[in-house]
């Protein structure tokens, strides 16, 4: 049976992350109020690497909003690549972090998974630190991230939560198309 709070964090989350494939600023404050909700969630099922994501995403939400708004210098933050080099580097350290938390976890507590819910919380601050970024690269990052999540999540009985995650790969997909024609067509 699904739980009211997995339902309203879905609920909250699922318009937050259609509002980021649509580059609307609106994304991160429902991020923060959606973050905060999965946060209690995951700690209920074990999922402690899920937790601090979470508590990492309400941080960053709000600094993306900032950033979003604010720009490089006054105007709105435009979208933009990301330099090959700066992407094999967050490559890297998500693998090591991924192996050393996920070590942690395995070692000092009873979490569910840890390998892969660390490598879930890895790739996803990647992919939240190219969000922020507005860099078009972080599309594929979270594709990465909803392919691990849907059999983890499902696994847990979250199946909402799963059956979700798969609908955001597809938007994950659809974005990085969208937000490459908007930096494509945006003036120089």
């Amino acid at each position: 049976m699904t739980a009211p709070l997995e339902i309203a964090a879905n609920i909250v989350m699922t318009v937050s992350i259609v509002l980021a494939g649509r580059n609307n600023v609106h994304s991160w404050w429902l991020g923060v109020v959606g973050c905060a909700m999965f946060a209690a969630l995951f700690y209920s099922v074990n999922l402690y690497a899920d937790v601090a994501l979470q508590l990492f995403f309400i941080v960053t939400c709000v600094i993306g909003w900032l950033r979003w708004v604010r720009g490089d210098g006054g105007g709105a933050l435009p979208i933009r690549r990301a330099r090959l080099g700066a992407l094999g580097w967050m490559v890297g350290v998500g693998l090591a972090a991924t192996a050393a938390y996920g070590l942690m976890l395995q070692a000092y507590t009873n979490a569910y998974a840890p390998f892969i819910d660390s490598a879930v919380l890895m790739f996803s601050i990647v992919a939240q630190l190219l969000l922020m970024g507005r860099r078009l690269d972080t599309w594929p990052f979270w594709l990465l991230v909803n392919t691990i999540s849907v059999p983890l999540y499902a696994s847990r009985g979250l199946h909402l939560t799963a059956a979700l995650y798969a609908a955001y790969w597809l938007n994950a997909l659809v974005s990085w198309f969208f937000w490459r024609r908007q930096m494509h067509a945006a003036p120089l």
